[in-house]
């Protein structure tokens, strides 16, 4: 199986480039190609707009390549996720896309367009804490679809987004049909009003109103809030759940860490 690493929004680094290649060599059941673009720079992004869009359709036009795997999250690839849909071919629509973070974006317009994509680790995750695990879980469900890579409490249609990501595509061209699924959520680097607004956009909009249920993810690294907001980041997802009359069906599995799990989109157990 050949998979290639692109990256739609930021900067894979070198050394997290070479651990990856590394793990997937060890393996012997696929070959791992990292793409030029993604050592590219220009401001906060790898490269400019124009040189993530051409890199992402190229290897999307590529029959060669099985599986695309964004490099890491950051900001971006809301940039260039409608050029990116524009005249799908075959071959784009063969293949399988693995991410998560801000390639919410992308995800959420290729499920749509009815390309198959998945909520999942990203290379630069080896640079994490137990990283190792992490993207060894990615490439296990990437190649045999390890049902052990999956998070544990799919029993149904369902979806993952960071809830920034998820709050800023709503109403865009690229929101897919959320009619049913089980509508898993997470968030990083994030106060809590911040939180709570982005809960209230979401759980207003009559899309999301149509989904079967919301699970909460981990969401890490709260920043401080002067005065206290009170409560955590369950009570909020729970309060506006309950105020928008959709289920709240517990907590998930997935985050912004090593201990991440995969989600594919529309994958029914």
């Amino acid at each position: 199986m050949r998979i290639t690493v692109v990256a739609p929004s930021c900067p894979l680094k070198p050394e997290a480039a070479e651990a990856v290649k590394a793990l997937a060599n060890a393996r012997g059941d696929c070959e791992l190609a990292i793409h030029p673009q993604c050592f590219l720079s220009a401001g906060h992004f790898a490269g400019p707009d124009e040189a993530r869009l051409a890199a992402l359709r190229e290897v999307m036009a590529d029959p060669a390549v099985d599986a695309v795997w964004f490099a890491r999250g950051g900001y971006g690839s809301n940039r260039i996720a409608e050029a990116a849909l524009c005249d799908l071919t075959d071959v784009a629509r063969s293949k399988t896309y693995l991410g998560y973070s801000d390639a919410g974006f992308l995800h959420a317009g290729f499920h749509k367009a009815g390309l198959a994509v998945a909520w999942g680790p990203m290379a630069q995750d080896v640079a994490r804490s137990g990283g190792e695990a992490a993207v060894t879980r990615a490439l296990d469900w990437l190649i045999r679809r390890d049902h052990a890579a999956l998070e544990p409490g799919l029993d149904g249609p369902a979806m993952a987004f960071n809830l920034t990501v998820l709050s800023n595509l709503l109403g865009t061209s690229l929101e897919p049909d959320f009619t049913g699924v089980d509508l898993l959520i997470e968030e990083v680097d994030e106060h809590l009003y911040r939180i709570d607004r982005s809960m209230f956009h979401v759980a207003a909009s009559p899309a999301i109103r149509k989904v079967r249920q919301i699970r909460l993810g981990r969401v890490t690294d709260v920043l401080p809030n002067d005065p206290d907001f009170g409560g955590d980041a369950a009570d909020i997802v729970e309060q506006w759940c309950a105020r928008s009359g959709i289920a709240f069906g517990g907590r998930a599995d997935i985050g912004h860490d090593a201990a991440n799990k995969v989600v594919p989109f529309g994958r029914t157990a």
